[in-house]
């Protein structure tokens, strides 16, 4: 993997694509740093070995328009914050003004380009685009797992034109080695665990893991699809009617790798989708006509944590309950628990997908997992078994 590790930056100047899609208040302030915190160590990097770096970023979708609201001059403080050090901006990201600007950068300095998106060419992968953005560097670094799935013409297209100077930044790397330890290189036993809502959006992830799990957790929504397949009586619980034979191919599947499937025994169920339901713990093969189920019960806890501690390497994508209603959270909880613990043992835990990432973050157990996921989408894909645009350029 050819990362900025090999390579010394000194009077160099560095195009480095980052992920600064951050969640704003009302005032446009910065309410989650996470993605600029990730950032860093490649930003030092440079600087340190004499570069300076040029910072290129979307934030959400202008749709090829101009709007202040998306503008990137709004998040200049807490990038500066977060770095350490002053953040030149310009009102560009191509063009003359661009162009100025990057030139007349020092050593040691950086700068942040205004948003890719305010042009249209950037989702449409346009090489022209692309070209006009090289110019601004001697090299290129992607550091954007986030959006390393977009053939977008920052993330993929612009790395043809620096031939022998395109590289991996220190977050895109650790993003690929922890996907690389469940899927190639993990100890085992491998568990993983596939929570949310629906089979339909997980069935690539679990045929693409198969091969290389031990154990497969299936739990949340999803999991009334397998019960329902497998005979039981799910109530108004969540369900995709049309994948239930899906479901037993799966079942099927997994025994054909030796893998261990693991779905809940039990669940809290409600009489409606509600925090202040009436609610209670049954059989989840037997679930009363009008109550659903909201979050794995204490036998299901019990025996996903004996799986759990039991673990050498550990993935988990997506809840096990309705985690942002206080009284459906425990399963989750529960869940957090076991992998935090395992991991404290010497497992290797991985964690990715907008839910999940979500509730370490809101729950206090980002810092008890070996590795969260920047990327939602692209850990996905990644897990899918495809080889993502942004990583296949500097591949090439």
């Amino acid at each position: 993997m050819k990362t900025i590790k090999d390579f010394n930056f000194k009077d160099k100047k560095a195009l480095v694509r980052v992920d600064f899609n951050v969640p704003q208040d009302d005032q446009l302030k910065v309410t989650d740093n996470t993605r600029i915190v990730a950032v860093k160590p490649t930003v030092e990097k440079i600087l340190e070995d004499g570069g300076s770096v040029i910072l290129m970023a979307h934030l959400g979708r202008p749709k090829g328009e101009v709007k202040d609201e998306f503008s990137l001059k709004h998040i200049v403080d807490e990038v500066s914050n977060v770095l350490g050090k002053d953040v030149k901006f310009v009102e560009e990201c191509v063009g003359e003004k661009a162009e100025q600007a990057a030139q007349a950068l020092q050593p040691g300095e950086i700068l942040l380009l205004e948003n890719l998106r305010f042009h249209k060419e950037e989702e449409k992968g346009d090489e022209g685009f692309a070209e006009q953005l090289s110019k601004l560097g001697d090299a290129y670094v992607n550091d954007a797992f986030g959006t390393a799935h977009r053939a977008h013409a920052s993330t993929a297209v612009i790395a043809q034109f620096f031939p022998s100077t395109k590289f991996f930044g220190l977050l895109m790397a650790k993003e690929l080695q922890a996907i690389d330890k469940v899927l190639k290189s993990g100890e085992k036993p491998i568990t993983a665990i596939l929570g949310g809502s629906k089979v339909s959006t997980k069935i690539t992830v679990i045929e693409n893991i198969l091969p290389a799990v031990d154990n497969l957790i299936i739990g949340g929504g999803m999991s009334f699809t397998f019960i329902k397949a497998l005979g039981g009586k799910i109530g108004n619980s969540l369900v995709e009617d049309d994948k239930l034979s899906l479901a037993i191919e799966i079942l099927e599947k997994a025994k054909e790798h030796n893998v261990k499937v693991y779905l809940p025994s039990d669940t809290v169920v409600a009489e409606s989708f509600n925090n202040e339901a009436e609610r209670k713990e049954v059989d989840i093969y037997a679930i009363p006509d009008g109550w659903m189920g909201m979050d794995a019960g204490s036998k299901s806890r019990d025996q996903f944590n004996d799986v759990l501690l039991n673990s050498r390497t550990i993935l988990w994508n997506g809840p096990i309950g309705v985690f942002e209603m206080s009284n459906f959270a425990a399963g989750t909880i529960a869940l957090g628990d076991s992998i935090a613990e395992a991991t404290k043992l010497g497992a290797f835990s991985l964690v990715g997908g907008g839910d999940s990432v979500a509730f370490v973050k809101q729950f206090g157990y980002a810092d008890k997992m070996s590795y969260v996921s920047t990327g939602g989408g692209a850990m996905l894909e990644s897990l899918e078994g495809l080889e993502l645009p942004g990583v296949a350029a500097i591949n090439k």
